[in-house]
């Protein structure tokens, strides 16, 4: 009887323990944090703007660590609780910045207790400036610094179409009303 139950308690053990490994928030949390990436992106994105412009509350000064990147890694894991791992959870995160997926919450937006302006409106106007190869090349570099191993995805051109077009084909004319008689028997 005391062995089945020690059993019993090293399985819930060792699940709670699994459990918290295959956790997306705790392997973050134990793998890196905000404050030694954003550097990272910057160090490969350095046309991205740092809008690090913002006033600490308690010291008066200009709080220059908490840039953009930073703030946008702290709502895409810890507000949202979104893997960092996956593009379609960076896309989702840029998504919510251009007002088009989930709409952020101002009082618990990254910033918003520390510093004296909330800066939630610059972060979105920045974003939205980006053009879509620049929002492109900022998931792919959350992606790659949070998962080495992914693969990069490779660039395909644009194929041609393939289907010509009505106008191309020789003897061809558009429908009129009253054709579909013509495929009554």
């Amino acid at each position: 009887m005391l062995i089945t139950a020690l059993s019993v308690v090293g399985l819930v053990v060792l699940a709670v323990t699994q459990l918290s490994l295959f956790n997306p928030q705790t392997a973050f949390a134990q793998s890196a944090s905000p404050r030694d990436i954003w550097r990272q992106v910057y160090e490969q994105l350095p046309n991205l703007p740092l809008e690090n412009k913002y006033v600490n509350k308690e010291t008066g000064k200009v709080d220059a660590e908490n840039t953009l990147v930073n703030r946008l890694i702290g709502y895409h894991v810890y507000v949202k609780g979104r893997t960092p791992n996956y593009r379609l959870d960076w896309k989702l995160t840029l998504a919510d910045y251009l007002g088009a997926n989930e709409l952020i919450q101002e009082d618990v937006y990254p910033g918003n207790e520390t510093l004296r302006e909330n800066p939630i409106a610059g972060d979105r106007a920045v974003i939205e400036s980006l053009n879509r190869q620049q929002r492109d090349a900022l998931v792919q570099t959350l992606v790659n610094i949070f998962n080495p191993s992914s693969p990069t995805p490779a660039k395909t051109p644009a194929q041609p179409s393939t289907t010509p077009s009505p106008a191309a084909i020789p003897n061809s004319r558009q429908p009129r009303p009253g054709d579909a008689r013509l495929l009554m028997p």
